[in-house]
């Protein structure tokens, strides 16, 4: 009889582990399919009112200010993004006093590609007091280039404009730039004498 009991129990013991063996694995199974379904895009951190300065070498890089400021990182390519606007002010080591500024309505980040892109009413006004006008521009900042196909409309400090129909490419210190379809009043002095 004892003999019996113990085959028993054996059994028992055996079933039970295999059924919890089984259970487990299946609710591997579930977790898999539920994280393979979850929607990571949301924002990780959110910044009201944002005030920001970037530094380098003790020296102020860059202050960002915008109302809304969301940063998505659980994501392939993270980026951030300023869905109220933002206004910027870039300061370049030539004219450390005399800071750039950029404003625009939208403006978004992304991290991996170090790409910027920014829409809605952009203006750009270099530390030489030139004025860039346009509806979107972006900004690749490994190949230090900045470009649009919109219209763009630039206004010197002596008054003289220029509106390049097609867009812009332009070094992103703005020493150098090209303008498609261009047309306007502008100083021939300020010309180059070998694009003349």
């Amino acid at each position: 009889m004892n003999f019996i009991k113990e085959i028993l129990y054996k059994n028992i013991a055996g079933f039970l582990s295999c059924a919890i063996f089984f259970a487990l694995i299946s609710c591997e199974e579930d977790l898999a399919k539920i994280n393979k379904n979850r929607n990571n895009n949301f924002p990780s951190q959110i910044i009201n009112n944002a005030n920001i300065v970037q530094r380098d070498s003790g020296m102020i890089k860059l202050r960002a200010t915008a109302p809304l400021i969301e940063k998505f990182e659980y994501i392939d390519s993270p980026y951030i993004v300023a869905r109220k606007g933002i206004n910027i002010l870039f300061y370049d080591k030539k004219k450390p006093d005399v800071p750039g500024k950029i404003s625009a309505k939208y403006a978004k980040f992304n991290e991996k590609k170090k790409f910027y892109e920014a829409k809605g009413n952009v203006k750009i006004i270099s530390n030489e007091n030139q004025m860039f006008a346009m509806q979107s521009v972006y900004w690749d900042q490994v190949k230090k280039i900045i470009y649009t196909k919109d219209t763009v409309f630039v206004t010197d400090k002596d008054g003289s404009t220029l509106v390049g129909a097609n867009g812009m490419r332009a070094k992103d210190d703005f020493s150098e730039y090209t303008f498609y379809n261009n047309s306007g009043d502008i100083n021939a002095q300020k010309i180059p004498e070998k694009s003349r």
